[in-house]
Order: C-alpha cells, then sequence, then structure tokens
C-alpha cells in the first residue's frame, strides 16, 4: 500500500549514525512491504554490510553506489564532479520513475559540501519528489535551504566517538 503522503526528511549532523538512521527508515519500510531505493553518493568503494542485506531483501531494497573509489579529491574536484553530476540525473530520474515508496539520497548533503551538486539541484530534486514517495536527504552540513524546504530535520550531534581512542571502523558496525 502506497504512502498517502511523501515528507521530505533531512539526516545532518557531524555524529555518527545518519546512514544507520535511514536504514532503519528503510528497513521498516520494507517491513511494512514498501519499496525503498538508496542512492548513495560519494560512497564508491567497496561493499558495506548494507549492500549485502539489500542483496537479501531485494526487490524491495535496492542500493545503488556511486562515486569514485576513495575520498573527494578536494585539490581538484573536476572528476569527482563529473560522477556526481552523471549519479545526480540517475537519481532524479529514479526519483520520479514511481518504482519507489522511499527515496533515500545518501550523503547528498555531503556532495554538495564538496560543491559536486549545487544546492539548487537538491531543491529541484525536492520539488520534483513525487507526492506519495517519502524522500530523505543524508550527509554533514545540510544547506540551510535544504534545512528550510525539509520537512524533518534531524541532527547527529558527537558527543564522544571511539574512533578517537583508536578504535578502527569494523567489519558489521561502520562497514
Amino acid at each position: 500500500m502506497p504512502l498517502k503522503q511523501g515528507c521530505v526528511q533531512v539526516y545532518t549532523g557531524n555524529g555518527k549514525g545518519k546512514t544507520t538512521a535511514a536504514l532503519g527508515l528503510a528497513l521498516r519500510a520494507v517491513g511494512r512491504g514498501l519499496t525503498v531505493c538508496m542512492f548513495q553518493f560519494i560512497k564508491g568503494g567497496g561493499r558495506y554490510g548494507e549492500h549485502l542485506a539489500a542483496e537479501k531483501l531485494a526487490p524491495l531494497l535496492t542500493i545503488i553506489q556511486s562515486g569514485r573509489p576513495g575520498w573527494v579529491n578536494t585539490k581538484d574536484i573536476t572528476e569527482d564532479r563529473r560522477v556526481a553530476q552523471e549519479a545526480f540525473g540517475q537519481a532524479r530520474e529514479l526519483l520520479t520513475s514511481g518504482q519507489y515508496d522511499l527515496f533515500i539520497c545518501d550523503e547528498i548533503n555531503g556532495a554538495v559540501g564538496f560543491g559536486l551538486i549545487d544546492v539548487d539541484q537538491v531543491l529541484e530534486l525536492i520539488d520534483r519528489k513525487p507526492e506519495q514517495v517519502e524522500l530523505v536527504l543524508t550527509g554533514r552540513n545540510a544547506h540551510e535551504r535544504v534545512v528550510n524546504a525539509a520537512d524533518l530535520v534531524t541532527e547527529m550531534r558527537e558527543i564522544k566517538h571511539y574512533y578517537t581512542s583508536g578504535v578502527p571502523a569494523r567489519t558489521g558496525i561502520e562497514m
């Protein structure tokens, strides 16, 4: 049963848990028979636990990775921007395709922050969102205009993180 009214949610902030919160929402939606697409920006390298889970939950959950392997080249964003723009076009088409009830643009706020995607493009995405689709935008430093356009904004704030005491990313927890 499709949603009667889709909203726009933003998960932002410098704390851990933005993607995890979006995945929790995706799991809840799949549990109710909704179709979900998580489109990941600037996450081109490696397979994470969520990709393995999506394979088990297909066809209700689809995760699409985009971006170059490694991190954004902040000295020259030309190639990263080209890849992100191509990915954005694909995400825009999928959002409006009618295939999904919940559409998550993971790390799109970070892509805006790096200059890979323009804030006006994200606002256009919000405007194009079909009425019955829930749209979630994750990533640090959500632009003020995106925050103002959203229906719900949650900020994850880091208070303490085990990385600072030398605990590396762990399979099944961060990856």
